[in-house]
Order: structure tokens, then C-alpha cells, then sequence
């Protein structure tokens, strides 16, 4: 997915009319399926999430990593088995972080096995216990998981901020038709960058 940064926040200006700004007292950085499954959709981004990680252990803002994966198919592979035919297995090298991604002992990880990183997870009840009003959604895919998560975010009353440059998908137009939905009716809608300067 490449796209040209200008143009993208050209197209998206009708959509990033609505601004807030990420309270760093009371926000989660939420680093979706960082694996190796997703190595060539999340390269070009990479570098922008690992930068907007470095500024949230700053200023100790807490970083969820979800980590996708499927122990017995039968039983937890449900649509997305049927639906793409294949899943990535835990303990597989597919499974495993992108070597780049440091976890650090204060982080979460948290296993998941469907787009929302709320279903049948424990998520929300670590938002609830740590304080959180602020979701910030980073990662893959953009109009899948990325997506998912954040609808259901907004369903649970959460502020949701979308990282324009910090999420990514296969195709460009994807990418591009869900952050419109998404900053039309569910999120706030920022650049790594803007990002950065906030949590300064």
C-alpha cells in the first residue's frame, strides 16, 4: 500500500473536521497484529508506529500489543476460517512480533482471534480498571481489524483516535474508504506526527 501523504490528507480534510486532543492521563495506545503474519502490509508504516511507541513509553502512556492467533480451528476459527481459508496459528513464526517490536514488561498482550480485539477478550475490563476514555488504534489491518476494533470502541462510549500514517492494508483505496467511515461517524482522525506533538 503506498500512498502519497499530501493527497491522503487532501481527500480526508472533510473528514478530520471534528478535533480533539488525546488526554495522556487517561489514553491506551492499541498496536493491532504487529506480526509477522503482516511484515509487508505493516513495512511501510513500521517506522511511524515505532516512533509514536517511543513518545507513549515517554511519557508512560500504557501500549496494548494484540496478537492474533488460532490454537484449535474447529473451535476458534469460526468465519474467518471459512472466509479466507487459511489462519495464522499461535506459537508459528507467522504468530510471532515483528522482530522490531520491543515488548517491555509494563506492556499488555493481548491474544486475539477475531477483527475486534474486544471479542471474548479481556480488554475492556483492562480499560475499565486502568482508567481509560482515550483509544488510540495503530497497526493492520487497516479496514479489518483496525476497523472492527474501533466500532466497537465507540460502542462502549471510548473516544477513538485513528492514526492516519500508523495503520495500513493491501489496497490504498481500503485504506483510504474506511478512514473516511471512520472519521465520518466513529474516530478522530490524526497523523503520527500530530500525535507526537500532543503527548509533548
Amino acid at each position: 500500500m503506498r500512498l502519497d501523504p499530501k493527497k491522503i490528507l487532501n481527500e480526508l480534510k472533510p473528514y478530520r473536521e471534528r478535533k480533539a486532543a488525546v488526554n495522556p492521563e487517561q489514553a491506551v495506545l492499541l498496536a493491532i497484529d504487529l506480526q509477522n503474519y503482516f511484515k509487508p502490509i505493516v513495512q511501510p508504516i513500521l517506522g511511524n508506529i515505532l516512533r509514536v511507541i517511543r513518545s507513549c513509553r515517554q511519557v508512560k502512556l500504557p501500549i496494548i500489543f494484540t496478537q492474533h492467533g488460532h490454537t484449535d480451528p474447529p473451535l476458534d476459527g469460526g468465519g474467518l476460517q471459512r472466509w479466507w481459508g487459511e489462519l495464522i496459528m499461535a506459537g508459528t513464526e507467522d504468530w510471532k512480533f515483528l522482530p522490531e517490536v520491543i515488548i517491555k514488561e509494563e506492556d499488555i498482550i493481548l491474544p486475539k482471534k477475531r477483527y475486534s480485539a474486544f471479542f471474548e477478550t479481556d480488554l475492556y475490563e483492562t480499560l475499565r480498571s486502568r482508567g481509560i476514555k482515550d483509544l488510540i488504534i495503530s497497526g493492520v489491518m487497516t479496514n479489518l481489524c483496525c476497523e472492527t476494533t474501533a466500532r466497537d470502541a465507540f460502542m462502549r462510549d471510548y473516544r477513538v483516535f485513528m492514526l492516519i500514517d500508523g495503520t495500513a492494508t493491501r489496497k490504498s483505496e481500503l485504506h483510504l474508504a474506511t478512514l473516511k467511515n471512520l472519521g465520518f461517524g466513529f474516530a478522530y482522525l490524526l497523523t503520527c506526527d500530530e500525535l507526537i506533538q500532543t503527548l509533548k
